[in-house]
């Protein structure tokens, strides 16, 4: 992709589907066990997966996974669509980063590092250390209700940022990445883009968001979206400018930090609703790019429901877990390396008539 323009179509050039006759032959391998078909239930699925996306049988185990939290406050806030105050996003980011957040909590119980990056935070740029916002494009993101969220020019250099954190993740040798999200508004921006691309009304995507809110805060979140959904509708056409009609920044980089992984042949644990509709904006853009992304939970959110079952992707758990930051997401990590240390780990029988190699196969 030329670093002059930005095109998303050259996604669909560039994306291959994991590897279908490793996955194949991880079926066979995983035949050989003795075990009978579907004993191991999903495990067998994810490790199929993992050992298509690595092309590798027998799969390597996840060493170097990473929580990688794209944080963002939303002027569409303002309106009273969320129990927290606008503006406020950097205090879960300081939460996550000092270790008390329930994300940080599980991250530190799992041994994963956790990398903020702070892309539309609403406060001044040295109040975090520069490693979380040296990405940033701009101080919260606009109003989807009334205006643009983005620039066109910012919606480039968010998408950008977000390619950027793919590409320094996948050279850093991080094999795993679970995605999270931090932001105030943020639910009210994903309801907006799914009921778009979904073709469906603001209710039927409208949830609680992680705060649980009232009736009355639901009322002003659901028009909000209903109003942003008139603004995003002329625009379905190009995935870039809905992203800059009513995503946001944090929406706009996660959408690219996804498709630069699905590029760089990096697999992906999604979170909960935020994750899920840029994953189908994503898919819009390069239809073979959902095949590196695992969804990891199932929230309560209505609009996560929605674009899970349009990406054809069934939660590996289903938690209920809606307070952001990846946690949904780290509860589905030991089940993958499970899953990885199941397929790698046991022991296989002769086929009939030949011996069995034990050699992996590697076609990377």
């Amino acid at each position: 992709m030329s670093d002059r323009t930005l095109d998303l179509d050259d996604f669909s050039d560039l994306i291959e589907r994991p590897h279908g006759g490793l996955r194949r032959e991880a079926e066979e391998r995983r035949a050989l066990t003795g075990l009978p078909p579907r004993a191991l239930g999903r495990l067998e699925d994810v490790g199929e997966w993992l050992s298509s996306a690595q092309a590798r049988v027998p799969v390597q185990p996840v060493v170097n996974p990473r929580l990688v939290v794209f944080a963002g406050d939303h002027g569409v806030a303002e309106l009273g669509v969320s129990t927290r105050q606008p503006g406020t996003a950097k205090e879960l980011v300081r939460e996550l980063l000092d270790g008390v957040s329930p994300a940080a909590v599980l991250a530190r119980q799992f041994e994963v590092p956790v990398r903020v990056v702070d892309i539309a935070l609403d406060c001044e740029a040295d109040e975090l250390p520069a490693e979380v916002t040296r990405h940033r494009v701009r101080r919260s993101s606009g109003r989807l209700d009334s205006e643009d969220t983005l620039t066109p020019q910012e919606a480039a250099a968010a998408f950008r940022a977000g390619m950027a954190v793919a590409d320094e993740e996948a050279d850093a040798g991080t094999d795993l990445v679970v995605l999270g999200d931090l932001s105030v508004g943020g639910t009210t921006a994903a309801g907006t883009l799914v009921a778009a691309l979904c073709g469906t009304d603001a209710s039927v995507v409208t949830g609680r968001g992680g705060g649980g809110i009232d009736d009355l805060t639901w009322m002003r979140k659901c028009a909000a979206i209903r109003d942003g959904l008139r603004r995003a509708r002329p625009v379905l056409g190009d995935q870039l400018q809905l992203l800059a009609t009513v995503g946001g920044a944090d929406l706009t980089a996660m959408t690219g930090f996804l498709l630069q992984s699905a590029v760089r042949h990096t697999p992906v644990i999604l979170d909960g609703v935020v994750s899920a509709a840029c994953a189908l904006v994503g898919q819009r853009v390069a239809f073979r790019a959902p095949d590196w992304w695992l969804a990891g939970q199932a929230g309560s959110e209505p609009a996560q429901a929605k674009a899970l079952d349009r990406l054809a992707a069934d939660p590996l758990l289903e938690q209920g877990v809606e307070v952001g930051g990846g946690t949904g997401a780290l509860l589905a990590l030991p089940l993958v390396r499970a899953a990885a240390a199941l397929a790698a780990e046991l022991p296989v029988r002769e086929r009939e008539g030949a011996p069995h190699s034990a050699e992996a196969v590697d076609v990377t």
